[in-house]
């Protein structure tokens, strides 16, 4: 059994599986950090100096300290039952994200597999400089006006 996973585990299959889980991983917090740092504070001064992360609805007042609560850090501080939209939207934005950049990398890569994938043939017919006929690459007389062909080369 230890054979059977050690060659499992060896396939390049799964170690590509496992450097894009790490990778992706470390783009996961770099994409958080652009939306909790730099996309979201200024959306929350166009909308009148809302941090996003503080906006929540109370549904159970703490134990320690009674409502109103200014933040979400002092609600949960107090034991508060809150359901946290802000942070909700945080992370879907940070989704959005992710997924777009997804998406425009798997567009990069098809349309450089279609450019790789796309080597023009070789022409397999000529023109005769003298009638306009198409005749074989090859030929070195034209099949309908019997010229002789100036060689290729």
């Amino acid at each position: 059994m230890w054979k059977e996973f050690k060659a499992f585990a060896m396939k390049g299959n799964v170690i590509d599986m496992a450097v894009g889980i790490i990778i992706g991983a470390a783009f996961g917090t770099i994409v958080s950090s652009l939306v909790a740092d730099i996309i979201m504070p200024p959306i929350g001064i166009l909308l009148g100096s809302v941090d996003f992360k503080d906006i929540f609805i109370l549904l159970k007042a703490g134990a320690t300290t009674a409502p109103p609560y200014s933040t979400l850090a002092d609600a949960q501080t107090a034991g508060a039952v809150t359901l946290n939209l802000g942070v909700f939207l945080n992370k879907l934005i940070s989704f959005l994200i992710v997924a777009w950049a997804v998406f425009l990398l798997i567009k990069a890569l098809a349309r450089m597999q279609r450019k790789k994938d796309e080597v023009p043939a070789a022409p397999t017919t000529k023109e005769c400089p003298y009638c306009a006929s198409k005749v074989a690459i090859k030929a070195t007389r034209c099949a309908f006006c019997t010229s002789e062909l100036p060689a290729i080369g």
